[in-house]
C-alpha cells in the first residue's frame, strides 16, 4: 500500500484552541475534494486545552504538497501563525499497513 499518512500537533496559544481548530476546519473544507486526499481529520483531546490535532491521508506525499497551492490554504495559514504557542514542528510521517476502511 502506498499512501501518505501525516499525523501532527499544533499549540495554540492560551485560549486561542478553538479558533485554531476552527481554522483547521476551514482548510479541510478547502482541500476536500483536492486530488489524492482520502482523510483530514482536525480533532481535540479533552484533557488538554491548547492543542490540535490533524490527521492526514493522501494518495501521495505530491499530493499533500500540492494541496498547499489551493486557492485560501495560505491564507489559513497565516492566519493561524500569531495564534500558535510556538514554531510549528513537521508532523509525523507514518506508513500505512492496512485496516479498516483503507483500499
Amino acid at each position: 500500500m502506498s499512501k501518505y499518512l501525516l499525523h501532527g500537533t499544533l499549540k495554540a496559544r492560551e485560549d486561542k484552541q478553538t479558533e485554531l481548530a476552527g481554522i483547521l476546519l476551514k482548510a479541510s473544507e478547502l482541500i476536500s475534494s483536492a486530488k489524492g486526499c482520502q482523510l483530514y481529520i482536525v480533532s481535540l483531546h479533552k484533557g488538554d486545552s491548547s492543542s490540535v490535532y490533524i490527521t492526514e491521508i493522501w494518495d501521495s506525499k505530491e499530493d499533500h504538497d500540492n494541496s498547499l497551492q489551493i486557492d485560501g490554504v495560505r491564507e489559513l495559514i497565516m492566519k493561524a501563525m500569531p495564534i500558535l504557542d510556538s514554531t510549528p514542528q513537521k508532523g509525523q510521517e507514518l506508513e500505512i499497513l492496512g485496516g479498516v476502511g483503507i483500499s
